[in-house]
C-alpha cells in the first residue's frame, strides 16, 4: 500500500486528472491560450520539432517530459508575463509550461509544484524565492509586507513604466488570441493610460474573515452547535492560489480613509467577534464631501462636534440577525480632513473624506463637477483619480476623427495618444447628419450618460437593475442632467423600443466581465448604431465581442459591419494585472460594406 502524503501537517489529497471545463472568458482561458502560444513559438524554434501547435486543441503530452512529484520545489528560469500576471518558464524538455506568481522574465526562482495538467501541457506553482533576479527586479519598489503572499496585487517589483508596457501587450494578445480577426483588421494599440495615483488610489476594498472552526460542518447544523471563536480570525484577503485568508493589517493600494477604515474596523471585529456566527466581508467605501471655501476675510466655519467625532450610519442595533451577523450598533465614518490642502489651494473648496462602513449608507464621488452618489454595497469605478482623464478620452473620441480632436487631457507623462490609428474619414461622412443620440447600455448609475449628455440632444440609460437605475435618476438631477431618460429593462431586449435614428446614435456598451451574449450582439448588428463605445473590465471577452461586431452580420441583403478605430487601455489597478479597455469602432457605410 502507498504511503500516505501530508503537507503542513495534513494529509493531501490527490489531484483530479480530469479536465474540467474552461469558463469562456475565465483566467483560465486566457492563461491556456498564453501557454498554447508560448509552446507553438518553442516549437516553431526548435529544429527538432516538426510539428506545431494547433490553436483549437491542447497539445499532447510529448515524449520525456516527467511531472514533478507535487509539493516538491524546483528552480524554474521566467521567460514570459502571461495576461493572467503570472510568469511563464518552459521545462527542460521544451514541451511543458510551469506558472509562477510574482515573477517576471529574467528571474529565475525556487516554485513549489501544486497542480499539473499534463493534458494541457503546464503545471501550477507556487512562489518560493527568488534564486537570481531579472535585471529589471527592483524589490525596493515594494510597498506592501504581504506582497508575493496576498493575491491582490502582481507588480510592486516593477516600475511603473513597465507596468503599462505589459499591459498594452494584454490588449495585443487579447485580440491576437480572441477576437478571430485578421492582424490587418486590429490597429496598432495606443499606450496604455496610466493613472495618476500608483497607490494609494483603490476607493474600495472588501476584506473578509472566516467563520469558527467546524460551524459550517453538517453535524454543527444538525446539533445547533455552539459558535466558539478561538481568537479574532484573520482579517484581510486571499493567499494566492489558496482558499486561505491572510490577516492583512494594512494595504497601501487604498486611500488614507479606506487604510483608516480597516484599522477601525478590524478594531470593531475584535471587539465584537461574539457576536458574529459566522464569516463576514466588511465593507470599506470613500466618500467625498465638497465644502466652499470662505471668501477672503470670513471666518473658516467650523464643523460641528458631530462632524469632528463620526457619523453614525446605523443609530440602533436590529433585533435580529442578517444573514446570521448581528450589525454593529454604529458604523462610524473616518474622516480625513486637509490632507490635501495645499494641492487643493486653486479650487473654489475643500474636500473631506470619509469611509462608510454600511452596504446601504449613500457614498459620493465627484469626477470633474459632476456629482455622484449611491448606496456604498453597490458598483462604482473604483479608482477615482483616473475617472477624469478616462471620461475625457470617451468624451473627445465618442463622435469620431470628424468631430472632434482626439487628444487624452491630462498632465500625466504616460497619457500621450501619438501611437493611436485614427480611420480615414468616409467620403460621405460630410452628407451625414450629426450624432445627436446616446444610447448606454449597461448604464448603472448614469457615469456616461452624465458626463457625455452636453454633447447629445437625447441620452437613454439602460440596466437591468432597477436600484441602479433609481441611483442614475438622482444623479442625472444632482447634475442638472435635462435631456437623459433611465429606464431599467434587460439590454438583451433592448433595440427593438429605441426609436433613436441609427445613422444618428452612437452606443456606449460597458458589460460585466463575461461580456455581450450573442442576443445582444445580434440586436446590436440588426439596430446597426452609426459608432459604438465598447468599455471593459476584460479585454479578453471584449476581443471576443468586438470580433463579432467587425466580421458583421448580413441585413437584408447588405452587410452590416464594423471597422476599429482604436484600441487603449486604462490602467485602472495599478500593481495589478488588469487592464481597462477602451475600443472605438464606426460602421462602414453600405457602399464600403458592399465592396467587403
Amino acid at each position: 500500500m502507498a504511503k500516505r502524503k501530508f503537507q503542513n501537517g495534513y494529509p493531501v489529497k490527490r489531484q483530479k486528472l480530469k479536465p474540467k471545463a474552461i469558463k469562456e472568458g475565465s483566467n483560465e482561458e486566457v492563461l491556456l491560450a498564453d501557454v498554447r502560444h508560448m509552446l507553438s513559438a518553442q516549437s516553431l524554434s526548435d529544429e527538432s520539432e516538426s510539428e506545431t501547435v494547433s490553436e483549437q486543441k491542447s497539445p499532447r503530452t510529448k515524449p520525456g517530459f516527467s511531472p514533478p512529484e507535487r509539493f516538491s520545489e524546483m528552480n524554474v528560469k521566467i521567460s514570459e508575463i502571461s495576461s493572467t500576471g503570472d510568469g511563464l518558464g518552459l521545462a527542460s524538455t521544451s514541451d511543458h509550461v510551469y506558472v509562477v506568481p510574482f515573477s517576471i522574465p529574467g528571474d529565475v526562482v525556487k516554485a513549489k509544484i501544486i497542480n499539473c495538467f499534463p493534458q494541457e501541457n503546464y503545471t501550477l506553482t507556487d512562489f518560493v524565492e527568488v534564486i537570481e533576479p531579472a535585471t529589471n527586479r527592483n524589490e525596493s519598489l515594494v510597498k506592501c509586507p504581504y506582497f508575493a503572499k496576498c493575491s491582490g496585487c502582481q507588480f510592486q517589483m516593477l516600475s511603473y513604466e513597465e507596468q503599462l508596457i505589459h499591459k498594452k501587450t494584454i490588449l495585443e494578445k487579447a485580440y491576437r488570441n480572441f477576437s478571430s480577426l485578421p492582424p490587418e483588421l486590429i490597429p496598432i494599440i495606443g499606450d496604455t493610460i496610466s493613472s495618476p495615483l500608483q497607490y494609494g488610489y483603490r476607493t474600495k476594498l472588501t476584506p473578509h474573515f472566516d467563520g469558527p472552526p467546524g460551524i459550517m460542518s453538517r453535524k454543527a447544523r444538525r446539533a445547533n452547535a455552539e459558535i466558539k471563536w478561538n481568537g479574532v480570525p484573520p482579517i484581510g484577503f486571499m493567499q494566492k492560489g489558496t482558499r486561505k485568508t491572510i490577516d492583512i493589517e494594512d494595504c497601501p493600494i487604498g486611500t488614507d480613509a479606506v487604510r483608516l477604515g480597516l484599522k477601525q474596523e478590524r478594531e470593531r471585529v475584535a471587539n465584537e467577534i461574539a457576536l458574529f456566527r459566522r464569516g463576514a466581508t466588511l465593507l470599506l467605501r470613500e466618500s467625498t464631501k465638497r465644502s466652499p471655501k470662505p471668501k477672503d476675510g470670513e471666518p473658516t466655519p467650523k464643523p460641528s462636534k458631530a462632524e469632528q467625532e463620526s457619523i453614525d450610519v446605523a443609530s440602533e442595533r436590529p433585533s435580529t440577525a442578517i444573514n446570521g451577523v448581528i450589525p454593529p450598533i454604529s458604523q462610524s465614518l473616518v474622516r480625513i480632513r486637509g490632507a490635501e490642502e495645499e494641492a487643493q489651494d486653486h479650487l473654489h473648496y475643500v474636500e473631506e473624506k470619509t469611509c462608510v462602513t454600511d452596504q446601504n449608507a449613500i457614498s459620493t464621488e465627484f469626477i470633474d463637477n459632476y456629482i455622484f452618489t449611491n448606496p456604498a454595497g453597490s458598483f462604482f469605478q473604483n479608482n477615482n483619480s483616473i475617472l477624469s482623464i478616462f471620461t475625457a478620452y470617451i468624451r473627445d473620441n465618442i463622435l469620431g476623427p470628424s468631430s472632434t480632436a482626439a487628444s487624452v487631457k491630462t498632465d500625466t507623462p504616460r497619457s500621450n495618444t501619438s501611437s493611436r490609428r485614427s480611420s480615414p474619414v468616409p467620403a460621405a461622412a460630410a452628407l451625414q447628419k450629426p450624432i445627436t443620440n446616446l444610447i448606454d447600455a449597461y448604464c448603472g448609475s448614469g457615469l456616461f450618460s452624465i458626463t457625455l449628455s452636453p454633447l447629445f440632444t437625447h441620452t437613454l440609460g439602460i440596466d437591468i437593475a432597477a436600484a441602479s437605475i433609481r441611483s442614475a435618476h438622482v444623479n442625472a438631477l444632482a447634475n442638472d442632467i435635462t435631456n437623459a431618460k433611465f429606464i431599467s429593462a434587460d439590454a438583451t431586449a433592448l433595440f427593438a423600443s429605441v426609436i433613436f435614428p441609427p445613422d444618428e446614435t452612437v452606443v456606449v456598451i460597458d458589460p460585466p466581465r463575461k461580456g455581450c451574449d450573442a442576443d445582444f450582439l445580434r440586436q446590436l448588428l440588426e439596430y446597426a448604431p452609426r459608432r459604438v463605445v465598447y468599455v471593459s473590465c476584460n479585454v479578453h471577452t471584449q476581443a471576443r465581442d468586438v470580433g463579432v461586431l467587425v466580421e458583421g452580420t448580413r441585413r437584408e441583403g447588405v452587410r452590416v459591419r464594423y471597422e476599429i478605430e482604436s484600441l487603449r487601455g486604462f490602467d485602472f489597478f495599478p500593481q495589478t494585472g488588469h487592464v481597462e479597455g477602451v475600443a472605438i469602432l464606426s460602421r462602414l457605410d453600405e457602399a464600403r460594406a458592399g465592396a467587403g
